[in-house]
């Protein structure tokens, strides 16, 4: 396997006379190589994701993380700086409230609340969760269930309707 693509130059130096001839050798990483290096950073960047996504009604804890993953909290913090350029909390959080904001848009309001999406996702402090969702995606999380009931009652009354019509004929 080869990490380093080695190019060989020659370069002529004159110095008092005399010629002598220099061999330069110059490397370029290639792109397995880059591929390969990124590797471990990817590897556990992936764990780590796997692992706080499977207990998403906790809280997310990075030296929690660290310890089931056997690293040090500096590792995978590198890790998560080189594959998405965020600290490890940060994007956590990030993928958690992508998955509360899915749960509110197939979630009925008259089922479930906002409060009870958030904590299941491990968002223990709500106001900051509300915060964070509206910065985020542009509307406070009752907003999107609310808006995704009526869509999803419009669907239902929609689909009552054909019902109906093909009944009637």
């Amino acid at each position: 396997m080869s990490w380093c693509r080695a190019e060989r130059s020659a370069v002529f130096l004159r110095s008092a006379g005399t010629t002598m001839k220099v061999h330069l050798t110059a490397t370029t990483e290639t792109e397995s190589a880059r591929a390969a290096r990124d590797n471990p950073s990817r590897d556990i960047v992936e764990q780590a994701e796997t692992l706080a996504l499977a207990e998403v009604d906790e809280p997310i804890q990075i030296s929690a993380l660290c310890a089931a993953l056997s690293i040090s909290e500096r590792t995978l913090r590198k890790a998560f700086h080189r594959v998405h350029g965020l600290p490890p909390c940060r994007h956590l959080r990030m993928l958690r409230l992508q998955q509360a904001r899915c749960a509110l848009i197939v979630t009925d309001s008259h089922l479930t609340t906002v409060t009870e999406i958030a904590t299941g996702f491990g968002f223990l402090e709500l106001g900051r969760f509300s915060v964070e969702y509206r910065k985020v995606f542009g509307e406070s999380p009752s907003q999107t269930l609310n808006r995704a009931s009526k869509a999803t009652e419009l669907v239902n009354r929609t689909a009552d309707r054909e019902d109906r019509v093909e009944f009637c004929v």
